[in-house]
This record gives structure tokens, C-alpha cells and sequence, in this order.
């Protein structure tokens, strides 16, 4: 038994019409599919929702849910900000930092360019406040992809004895990338 891929993966929205809207716009996602229903299928719980699904590229779906009768949207307080988020892959820097001048011409404050060695990122957020990610690689992300995978078994071990960060992989860290 083996995964094929993730089918969806699905947050939570405040309007379902603006977030649409919003990805479309933003980050150029075609909206691809609505379901509502008054009653939750699986739970059979009597509860209205619209379900909306955008395309996210080479197979990839974002969903929402937008809940009328729930309480307003909040976060775990024990959980930071910048943990949990959707981060995207664009195909080049030239294309990451095209998105990141379309973004803030539109009025969406982005943070970054970020170097994460094998990969480059900026970060924003959306009308519903989920912080989103997007990453370009890094013209040397086969070689520090590689020298990754050949420390994350030991990076792992180390980091469940200590919990403390294993220097393995300073390297990612140890330039300073010109914008």
C-alpha cells in the first residue's frame, strides 16, 4: 500500500466568494469545483457549508469551508503564526519575485525574500489570515537537497534525545543571499 497524492487539503475560510476571488487574483489558482450542502455528510450533522476547490497546479487542490453558523475563525494560541501555512513552489526566482511585486501592487504586505538555502521564499496572507508561502529553488537545490538526505536520520535522532537543533545542516543558514 503506497500513497498516490493528496487529494485536497482544506482550511477554513470567512467567505467563500473573496477567497476565490482572492486566490484567483493573487496567485492566479482557477476555481474548479463548489459543493454545500445543509447537512454534513459524513457526520450527518445538520450544518450548512459551501466547499470550494481551486487548482494549485500539476494536480494539486486548495479547498475551503466556509461555515455561516459557526463561531468567527480563531487560531491555537499555543501554535506561532509562522508555522502553519500553505507554501507553493514557483518555477524561478524571476517568477517568485514577479508574484511578490504583483502581490504588494495590490496591496498584500509580503515579507522576504527569504534564503532557506535550498529553496527561496516569501511569505503573506490571505483575507482569511492562513499564512501562505511561496518558494522558488535555489540554482544549487540538487546539492544541499542531497547533502539533506544524507543527515536527516541522524538530525532526527539527535533532535528526540535533545530537543535542541542539531547543527547538521548550518550550512542551509550560512550565507547570506543578496536580493
Amino acid at each position: 500500500m503506497k500513497i498516490d497524492r493528496i487529494h485536497h487539503v482544506a482550511y477554513r475560510c470567512k467567505d467563500a466568494k473573496e477567497t476565490v476571488l482572492w486566490y484567483n487574483k493573487m496567485l492566479k489558482m482557477d476555481f474548479v469545483l463548489a459543493i454545500a450542502e445543509d447537512q454534513v455528510p459524513s457526520t450527518k450533522e445538520p450544518d450548512p457549508y459551501m466547499h470550494v476547490f481551486l487548482d494549485a497546479g500539476n494536480g494539486n487542490v486548495l479547498a475551503f469551508f466556509e461555515l455561516p453558523t459557526k463561531p468567527p475563525m480563531g487560531r491555537d494560541p499555543n501554535t506561532p503564526e509562522w508555522v502553519q501555512h500553505i507554501a507553493y513552489r514557483v518555477k524561478d526566482r524571476a517568477e517568485l519575485l514577479a508574484f511578490k511585486d504583483h502581490l504588494q501592487a495590490n496591496g498584500v504586505e509580503v515579507l522576504g525574500v527569504t534564503d532557506h538555502g535550498a529553496f527561496h521564499s516569501i511569505y503573506f496572507y490571505d483575507p482569511n489570515g492562513h499564512r501562505v508561502e511561496l518558494a522558488c529553488p535555489d540554482p544549487e537545490e540538487e546539492e544541499m537537497l542531497r547533502k539533506l538526505d544524507a543527515v536527516k536520520w541522524d538530525m532526527l535522532e539527535e533532535w528526540s534525545k535533545t530537543r535542541r537543533a542539531p547543527r547538521h545542516a548550518a550550512f542551509l543558514h550560512a550565507r547570506e543571499f543578496k536580493q
